[in-house]
């Protein structure tokens, strides 16, 4: 009879797709090592949904793939493998309570990143994985196979090693491109890196709205050239020193490519509750009953304070201008401009500002049922490093969840 033999797993990273990858493998048998160049684990991860943790999103499979915006079709394993609902009784079953908030996000009760951290790297080491706090700097194969790793201090062996090192977006946690860089080496097809859910420059200076969130409005991003809406959706956002943030920008930034000065516009109807007409009745009520007010003063019961002062100059109409000199095309001017504030874009901010990265290993080069590399037998791979990414709410940390959890699982397979 054949002796059984325990397979040998390394992760390089220990962030979520690394850590569930490890658990994974252990779980299946596997003699895992984990690899971590940082001092502590998930430090990308203790600081993602503002240090709250936005861990999954509440929604079944369907809704998941249609949030996530490059090659949903490549996580239907995964994702059938691990979903929305495995991830929640995952963690509370590690003892961490959750709640679910508006847009169905799933957030630790407490609201602390650090007790979903804490959770991962405890079940990981309780179930025999050894972390190691090393560099990795190569992958060693023999041009059919991935078959061990250098770090600044050793070699190491294995039977199987999954990268989930993550993009390029905030290098300070880690995620600096090191293991896109191995891919490359081994000849394996990266895609090109861009930021993807990260605030936006724009051509209009907006300094004096820096702060300013406004909520229940519409954000359009428009194609300038082709005047056709690329995203519309309803929420939030913030203006910035530079421009603007927040959640609808973030979602919408997704959507822009090959971005140059005058490719994009965003217009924010700013009340979205109102058709036209109906905003149109709602000033000529105000201005009723200010009739000697100057227009200046006159729209502090329709709009915050801070940004009276940009509607204004933009409307064109004279500030000093009695409310009751203002003509019917000029009040009609502005109803269009509630409705239409529009910004051009001139640019991302710098993609180690960007939440995620968009690009990466080529989903072409991986078999989507196993994370395993077609070229090398023995490599696998997870999480963001992958040319997959979706929108804020959960949807991005819940594919780091599946992808790691099947790499690990094959890995320790060996298939």
């Amino acid at each position: 009879m054949q002796e059984y033999c325990e397979r040998k797993v390394a992760v390089v990273g220990a962030g979520a797709a690394g850590m569930m990858a490890a658990i994974y493998a252990a779980q299946n048998g596997a003699s895992v090592t984990v690899f971590e160049k940082n001092s502590t684990v998930g430090k990308k991860l203790a600081i993602t949904g503002k240090g709250r943790c936005n861990v999954t999103n509440d929604c079944d499979n369907t809704e998941f793939l249609k949030n996530v915006i490059s090659n949903p079709k490549f996580l239907y394993a995964s994702i059938n493998n691990l979903n929305t609902s495995d991830v929640k009784a995952f963690f509370e079953g590690l003892g961490v309570e959750l709640k679910t908030e508006r847009g169905r996000r799933v957030f630790p009760v407490s609201d602390k990143a650090k007790d979903i951290v804490n959770a991962l790297e405890r079940y990981m080491l309780d179930l025999g994985c050894i972390l190691k706090h090393e560099k990795v700097i190569s992958l060693i194969s023999n041009g059919s196979a991935v078959t061990g790793l250098e770090t600044v201090k050793d070699d190491y062996f294995f039977d199987a090693v999954v990268l989930a090192t993550g993009g390029v977006s905030y290098p300070m946690t880690g995620s600096d491109g090191d293991g896109l860089a191995f891919s490359k080496k081994l000849g394996i097809n990266v895609t090109k890196l861009t930021p993807s859910l990260v605030p936006l420059e724009t051509c209009e200076n907006v300094s004096e709205l820096m702060g300013l969130s406004l909520k229940n409005i519409t954000l359009k991003l428009i194609d300038t050239k082709t005047q056709k809406t690329v995203f519309s959706e309803l929420g939030e956002m913030l203006f910035t020193h530079f421009g603007m943030s927040g959640p609808l920008v973030l979602s919408a930034s997704s959507h822009m490519h090959d971005l140059e000065v005058g490719k994009y516009t965003v217009k924010l109807d700013l009340k979205p509750a109102l058709d036209f007409s109906e905003l149109d009745k709602r000033i000529l009520s105000d201005f009723s009953k200010q009739i000697n007010k100057d227009f200046s003063n006159s729209l502090g019961a329709l709009l915050p304070s801070k940004i009276i002062p940009y509607i204004i100059r933009k409307s064109g109409i004279s500030p000093s201008t009695k409310v009751n000199e203002i003509t019917k095309e000029q009040r009609r001017g502005l109803v269009a401009l509630l409705k239409e504030l529009p910004f051009e874009i001139s640019s991302f901010r710098p993609i180690r500002e960007a939440i995620i990265t968009s690009g990466g290993v080529d989903t072409k080069e991986i078999n989507p049922s196993t994370m395993k590399a077609k070229k090398y037998e023995g490599l696998y791979f997870a999480g963001e490093m992958i040319d997959v990414d979706a929108y804020t709410g959960g949807y991005n940390l819940q594919i780091a969840f599946s992808t790691g959890s099947l790499a690990g699982m094959h890995a320790a397979w060996g298939d």
